[in-house]
């Protein structure tokens, strides 16, 4: 599968399958993440693969994120120097950590699973169930699994309202 294809294929999925991802998967996911890009490649983040049903009810529980408990792994990316500003006035945390959190969702289509990103979570809670330093910040939780169906694809709004070219 090329990767056009792959990003015409992702859905956000809210239902899985009882189906356990193996720890060889669940590995290959991470890899894609370890391997992304970041700025100065400093690569300031730790990604956290939760597969203990118990602690991923919890999670789905204490972000209302009820379909969370099917997955049989959520992932959450952890940005580890919030603090820092790139010279653009971003912080390189969170695009660092959602460029890599992207590719797993890529990779995850290519091998058959269903992904769903989360962000509406509150930090404190969810970073004291995983055991996160203050310190840190969680910048997306991603619920991974084998779909229990395809849902179809959503609207977009037509290309030329989002692209240009050289100017705004």
């Amino acid at each position: 599968m090329d990767v056009l294809t792959a990003v015409e294929q992702r859905r956000s999925v809210r239902s899985y399958t009882d189906q356990k991802l193996s720890r060889e998967q669940v590995d290959k996911l991470l890899r894609a993440a370890h391997l992304a890009p970041s700025a100065r490649n400093r690569q300031d983040w730790k990604f956290i693969a939760v597969t203990d049903k118990q602690l991923i009810k919890q999670i789905a529980e204490v972000s209302g994120q009820e379909f969370a408990a099917e997955a049989p792994l959520i992932l959450a990316g952890v940005g580890l120097e919030p603090e820092r500003v790139m010279r653009c006035g971003i912080p390189p945390y969170i695009v660092d950590v959602t460029i890599a959190m992207t590719q797993v969702t890529l990779l995850a289509v290519e091998m058959g699973l269903g992904t769903c990103w989360i962000g509406g979570y509150p930090q404190d809670e969810i970073r004291e169930l995983l055991s996160v330093p203050e310190n840190h910040k969680i910048v997306m939780l991603l619920t991974v699994g084998y779909p229990k169906e395809q849902p179809e694809a959503r609207p977009r709004k037509p290309f030329g309202e989002v692209v240009s070219y050289n100017k705004f």
